[in-house]
């Protein structure tokens, strides 16, 4: 196994803040990509204080830029934009997540900046994308899944639109970024050019609604949220058992005639209702008037038992710290250790990429303080001692 990463010796020059650009620069610093984040003076990514905190040190800020080099530049003055220019041509990728407009109000889009390196990739992610009518409206991950379509099915019948549990719009948005990125990147080697990677939060939850587009175009009704169930397979949900909740997955009927065997209940599968796929969805609610009671007699436990002998999909809903406990998720070293001078010891999640010539350690580096790095930055740029002086005393960096 290589400890040479595959992305190593890809330069990237990171604008983003908060969370759906920072996750996809922390993805490609995972690969091995040299990633300068390049902050305002004095305040930094607005995500350095966002709590919880340890030790008066953000760990949400640490469990996305850790690993990552930190110069602080005012590109709101000339000489800060000057500076940009000149990191622009010696590196092979910038994201930013402005919202649409806002760079190339300061000089310094892609059309722009092309000019000065034409095999730059230049990725933006935003709200609502670069082209379109609300392409300017702000947005936040909330909005995007509301926009989207994901908050109206999700959460349980008849009560209030819900919010997925964790931030999905950012995080896909990250996702698909990383992705363009990376096939960029990929084409420059045919092409040599580079190009612009444009990937908007909404585009990106409509590209994860899975089967509710085609569930409306059967009937042209909009889906509705089912709670934890599946719209189209059953049973396929969440069962309170007798001291905690778990989840069976019965995908086909082969599947069902095993389950009603292994819960010795083979009248349920001798009964016309629940005897295919659709019958079963169609009278679930029959069905699970006589499941959830059985689900009650036992513990996860027991029922994990006997579902894992006759290789019924199951599993205990876990909480977090049963999550980080679990044997397979320590297996995979999905937890991994950043040790930060400041708050210490903290735990962050593994890279879920794993490639065969890539070393999968549980270590990350610490996280940059704010401009850290920015002397040593400008100094390689060649400006001398006297000049990078000036800059701070006059707030470029």
């Amino acid at each position: 196994m290589s400890t040479h990463k595959p992305l190593a010796g890809v330069r990237v020059l990171d604008l983003t803040r908060v969370l759906a650009g920072p996750f996809a620069t922390m993805l490609l610093t995972d690969l091995g990509a040299d990633v300068l984040k390049v902050e305002m003076p004095g305040v930094g990514d607005d995500s350095r204080h966002f709590g919880p905190f340890k030790n008066e040190r953000s760990l949400y800020f640490i469990s996305i830029n850790r690993g990552k080099r930190s110069m602080t530049l005012n590109l709101k003055t000339d000489e800060g934009k000057d500076v940009l220019r000149r990191l622009v041509a010696e590196h092979d990728i910038l994201v930013e997540n402005f919202r649409p407009g806002v760079m190339e109000k300061l000089g310094l889009g892609y059309e722009e900046l092309r000019e000065i390196n034409p095999g730059l990739i230049y990725a933006a992610s935003s709200g609502y994308g670069h082209t379109g009518p609300d392409s300017r409206k702000p947005a936040y991950d909330i909005l995007a899944q509301a926009t989207g379509g994901l908050m109206s099915v999700t959460g349980w019948p008849g009560q209030a639109p819900t919010r997925v549990g964790c931030s999905i719009g950012d995080i896909s948005a990250a996702l698909f970024t990383t992705i363009g990125v990376l096939a960029a990147l990929n084409q420059r080697h045919e092409t040599g050019r580079g190009q612009k990677v444009d990937i908007a939060m909404l585009d990106c939850q409509v590209a994860i609604l899975e089967n509710a587009l085609a569930r409306y175009q059967v009937d042209g009704v909009s889906p509705e949220p089912l709670g934890n169930r599946h719209p189209t397979i059953s049973p396929f949900q969440a069962y309170r058992a007798k001291d905690d909740w778990l989840v069976v997955a019965i995908g086909n009927d082969t599947l069902w005639q095993t389950f009603c065997q292994t819960v010795n209940r083979n009248d349920l599968a001798a009964d016309g209702r629940f005897a295919t796929n659709p019958q079963r969805t169609a009278n679930l609610e029959a069905l699970n008037a006589i499941l959830e009671p059985l689900f009650a007699q036992r513990t996860v436990g027991e029922w994990s038992s006997l579902f894992s002998e006759a290789g019924i999909p199951h599993s205990r809903i876990n909480n977090i710290e049963q999550m980080m406990q679990s044997r397979q998720v320590q297996a995979r070293n999905m937890v991994a250790t950043v040790v930060d001078r400041i708050a210490g010891t903290v735990k962050v999640a593994g890279n879920p990429i794993k490639l065969s010539e890539m070393e999968d350690g549980t270590e990350r580096p610490p996280i940059p303080e704010l401009g850290e790095h920015t002397d040593d930055v400008l100094a390689a740029l060649g400006f001398d001692d006297d000049q990078i002086h000036a800059m701070h005393q006059q707030g470029v960096v």
